[in-house]
């Protein structure tokens, strides 16, 4: 098949690329860059998301579309966000539907749910909140509902997946910042400690994937539905942060901050960088404290019952092939 898959360079997007080349698939991706370390048998388009004539161009003479491209983050700007992740899904889905793409598989977040407080064992029927801190859950939510909207609009499949925290190899996002602001004394405990997290490793997340477009066919249970991926192991978050960095020979997190602390930081450093136009980002966001000190965990048992999804590396191997591409040695 002729498979195209936006986001081609990133973390997911380029070990989805990899794996359909490998199930002996056709496969495109589009991206704002060229990826050297792709296959040279994967075709390369350069294109934004934001530009509606090269998305759909992308789509011609494609069978699929895995939609793993959005702009991630915690900070930036309403504009940004909005028209990489609500405008972008909406060039897609147009592409897909005037070139005849019979699938789309799109790649939400568990954040388009979130309500600042512990989600622990929540399914699919859980309700997009009211109110939103971060233009990204925010954006990401409303592409979702497109993406549902869009099943069945000219015989287009369509189904969203929601993965949460995605790591492992090469993850150039997660473990990375964690082990950035750790070396440099900057990583501190957002509330008691208890909270437990979903995570899930990289070729769990492709399996996920690659199962539920391989179940997108007419009259299945998967066309037009949502669906939470994990590890099906949800971890303490700090003693998972300690253990790596432990791993890694550095020290481990001891400060710590109250839930409403970090708010009320996160509050005041909102409202500093956007009277200032500072740039970067700030180092807490009332967003970013809900992260990190609320359980946020996952019932995936209607992905293994509608399409058989399946937890292919265990949280204990996939930190072993974490430390190994880390250059640690390991016990044994």
């Amino acid at each position: 098949m002729n498979i195209l898959v936006t986001g081609g360079g990133g973390f997911l997007g380029s070990h989805l690329a990899r794996r359909l080349l490998e199930m002996g698939h056709h496969v495109t991706v589009l991206g704002r860059r060229r990826y050297p370390s792709l296959p040279e048998n994967i075709i390369q388009l350069q294109a934004d998301l934001r530009d509606p004539k090269a998305v759909s161009e992308a789509c011609r003479e494609q069978d699929s579309v895995f939609h793993a491209g959005a702009l991630p983050g915690i900070w930036g700007t309403k504009k940004d966000f909005y028209q990489t992740n609500v405008e972008g899904t909406r060039h897609v889905i147009q592409g897909c539907l005037r070139h005849g793409v019979r699938k789309l598989v799109f790649t939400s977040s568990p954040s388009v749910i979130y309500n600042q407080t512990d989600m622990e064992n929540v399914n699919e029927s859980s309700p997009y909140p009211s109110h939103y801190l971060s233009d990204y859950p925010k954006t990401k939510a409303m592409a979702e509902q497109e993406v549902i909207a869009a099943k069945g609009q000219q015989d287009l499949l369509t189904v969203s997946l929601r993965p949460h925290l995605i790591w492992g190899p090469g993850d150039p996002h997660l473990v990375p910042r964690i082990i950035e602001r750790a070396r440099k004394g900057q990583l501190i405990r957002v509330g008691e400690g208890t909270n437990k997290v979903d995570i899930i490793y990289i070729d769990n997340a492709v399996e996920g994937h690659i199962r539920a477009w391989q179940a997108l066919e007419p009259g299945s249970p998967v066309a037009g539905k949502c669906y939470f991926l994990s590890d099906g192991e949800p971890v303490l978050l700090w003693d998972w942060i300690n253990r790596l960095l432990a791993s890694l020979g550095i020290n481990p997190v001891t400060k710590s901050i109250s839930y409403g602390m970090a708010k009320n930081l996160g509050w005041i450093l909102e409202g500093v960088y956007r009277i200032l136009g500072l740039g970067g980002e700030p180092r807490m966001t009332r967003f970013l404290a809900g992260q990190l000190a609320t359980s946020q965990y996952f019932d995936i048992s209607r992905a293994r019952r509608d399409f058989n999804y399946e937890v292919k590396v265990s949280p204990e191997e996939g930190m072993k092939h974490l430390l190994k591409s880390l250059e640690v040695p390991l016990e044994g």
